[in-house]
């Protein structure tokens, strides 16, 4: 469905409102027993540079301002609190496990406003009292003492886009901090925070093996928990996709992936996800409810949100312009469409998140999740065992190492015919 409101689809029908729980409770073809776990997403949409490589939806705020103009925060924040008013009919009675606060950069935003933001989520939602709440932050934007008032403010877990430690290659990924500032972000955020993730990319133009060991090793002697380590792709609709720079040939990018594995290995770091490196204990809860087909409810301009019924999986979209969303979000119509995945649909949905993970899924966890019997996908893995892909027991499926090599191939096994 998209709208706005409930107005007219033709003559003598109209739409259901995006929030009407109702339109979403009523009978259908799938049979949830019980609901997954439930986490918050929260988009802040503004950075001060917009990277080549990003396909977010983040907006430069020096290009959309006027000169001298302060970001929006009480607009933005009053948005927010009206979208999660609106949102709340589809999820009442449901406990929240964990809020990620992502962009855009959200360490524009003062840690009052932060403050203020997880206020209004407390007083308006019922929030896990040790609910993990990750803030993303941009060493760019970093300030002495600056992630210390996140954490008074309630964020427990902060996120440091960091993507290198090489000067020439921040450059050309067209990040606004250098390596000083990197390694003294790293260095706050271990004395602020227990726990934090790292983000790192390899495969960058110009970068060697050596380059890519050079970064690794230096985010390792931080002795970060968590690090996400993602290959530079070229997607559409951004700067790198129009203007392609030249990045490092297949078999390089794959030597950098295999050394990587190494390093943090020895490093005392557990692959557990495709992209993603923890110690024990550290694992990103939010993340793993995303790739275990849990649900979120995401606010914000263009957050998604992904949400279950009794017969029914729902996704919803936010407005994306920001300036758009707090209009439509305070008139309390902040959704641009909301639409029931379709039942042939859902067991590729489930697959490009479950097998992404290293301990693969439990068979029960499909059927719970996604509200279908196992024979819907018995084909399928049936394929992908023949093909080397997953192996399986009598309760779990999970990806082999070729399968999380060919990750893609074996995603692709259980798309729809």
């Amino acid at each position: 469905m998209s709208w706005p409101g409930g107005q007219p689809a033709s003559a003598g029908r109209v739409e259901p409102a995006w929030n009407d729980v109702r339109h979403w409770m009523r009978p259908g073809t799938l049979q949830l027993q019980s609901l997954p776990p439930l986490a918050l997403y929260i988009h802040l949409p503004w950075c001060l540079k917009k990277c080549p490589y990003c396909d977010f939806n983040s907006h430069e705020w020096t290009a959309t301002a006027a000169p001298g103009e302060a970001l929006p925060e009480a607009a933005y924040l009053e948005a927010l609190r009206a979208d999660l008013a609106a949102s709340l009919p589809l999820i009442w009675g449901r406990t929240v496990h964990s809020v990620f606060i992502g962009g855009g950069t959200p360490s524009l935003f003062s840690p009052a406003a932060i403050d203020q933001l997880l206020g209004d989520v407390r007083a308006m939602l019922r929030l896990e009292a040790d609910a993990e709440v990750t803030l993303e932050a941009n060493p760019g934007t970093f300030e002495k003492d600056r992630f210390h008032a996140f954490r008074e403010a309630g964020v427990t877990r902060l996120s440091i886009g960091v993507q290198s430690f090489n000067d020439t290659h921040l450059k050309a990924l067209g990040r606004v901090h250098d390596r000083d500032q990197a390694e003294a972000a790293v260095e706050e955020a271990a004395r602020a925070f227990d726990t934090f993730n790292l983000d790192l990319m390899y495969a960058l133009p110009g970068q060697t093996l050596a380059d890519c060991e050079a970064d690794v090793r230096t985010a390792l002697s931080f002795a970060p928990p968590h690090i996400s380590i993602y290959h530079l792709t070229l997607e559409p609709n951004t700067w790198f996709a129009k203007y392609p720079p030249t990045l490092p040939p297949e078999d390089e990018a794959w030597d950098m992936l295999d050394r990587i594995t190494e390093l943090t290995a020895g490093a005392g770091l557990q692959r557990y996800e495709v992209s993603a490196y923890a110690r024990n204990g550290h694992r990103c809860w939010h993340n793993l409810n995303y790739w275990q087909f849990g649900d979120y409810l995401g606010i914000g301009a263009g957050a998604h949100s992904k949400l279950s019924f009794a017969h029914r999986v729902v996704r919803a979209v936010r407005v994306r312009e920001p300036r758009l969303y707090m209009e439509r979000a305070v008139a309390g119509n902040a959704a641009v469409s909301a639409d029931e995945v379709p039942r042939k649909e859902l067991p590729f949905e489930f697959m490009l998140n479950a097998l992404r993970l290293r301990d693969g899924f439990t068979l029960q966890q499909f059927m719970e999740r996604s509200g279908l019997p196992l024979s819907s996908i018995e084909p399928a893995l049936t394929r992908a065992a023949q093909q080397g892909l997953v192996e399986r027991d009598a309760a779990r499926v999970w990806p082999t190492a070729r399968g999380f090599d060919f990750l893609s191939d074996l995603q692709g096994l259980f798309l729809p015919d």
